[in-house]
């Protein structure tokens, strides 16, 4: 079994790649999305998973363990050959596959080429219960240090419009519950959704 390569890539074609490890070369079935990450002369490591035919041998390469978890799932479902199957991750991500799933939603499969009406309700049926969501990264330091800058200079901003300290963090907490990512990262965008949380106008006699 060939469960993963390490080596250098000699050429990149669609959804092929072939990675030289130690003089000999590997062709690889990707998905181009995976095809564009990879380039001529670089380094690359590759998750596999060898498919036995009667006929053939074929590796099909993944970036992480995610997809290569995907795959191993898809083509353990009946009417889902390999090529279907990384078809599959060539349209959803592993975490876009599972959610389908999770919400019964076969329409996400009926889009790769191959995959009919009823093998699309088989993969929900077959593979519900099985996959589930990656959690969400941790934050690194630096983005730690980054919201809690961001949530300052709010909190401070709001101080200088006459709130007090325990108005404005207590507006800021309620804002960050629902506030979107990008709403988040961003002063003005904060600002002004606690503005409209403590009403917008400054406050009379609510200073610290």
């Amino acid at each position: 079994m060939i469960s993963a390569l390490r080596g250098t890539v000699l050429s990149v074609s669609g959804g092929t790649v072939v990675i030289d490890v130690q003089g000999v070369g590997f062709q690889v079935a990707v998905t181009p999305r995976h095809a564009l990450t990879l380039r001529h002369g670089t380094e690359a490591t590759l998750l596999t998973s060898l498919i036995v035919r009667e006929d053939s041998l074929s590796l099909f390469g993944f970036p992480d363990q995610d997809s290569l978890d995907i795959f191993s799932a898809l083509v353990g479902v009946t009417g889902v050959g390999p090529k279907s199957a990384l078809g599959v991750l060539a349209e959803l991500t592993p975490d876009e596959v599972a959610l389908a799933v999770m919400g019964e939603d076969d329409t996400a499969f009926r889009r790769v080429s191959g995959i009919g009406p009823k093998t699309a309700k088989l993969i929900v049926v077959s593979l519900t219960g099985k996959l589930s969501l990656r959690p969400a990264p941790a934050p690194t330091p630096v983005e730690q240090v980054a919201d809690a800058r961001v949530r300052a200079n709010v909190e401070k901003a709001l101080v200088g419009l006459g709130w007090a300290e325990r108005s404005a963090a207590a507006a800021v907490d309620e804002v960050l519950e629902t506030a979107s990512e990008s709403e988040s990262a961003n002063v003005q965008a904060l600002l002004r959704l606690a503005l409209g949380v403590l009403g917008g106008a400054r406050p009379a006699g609510d200073r610290s």
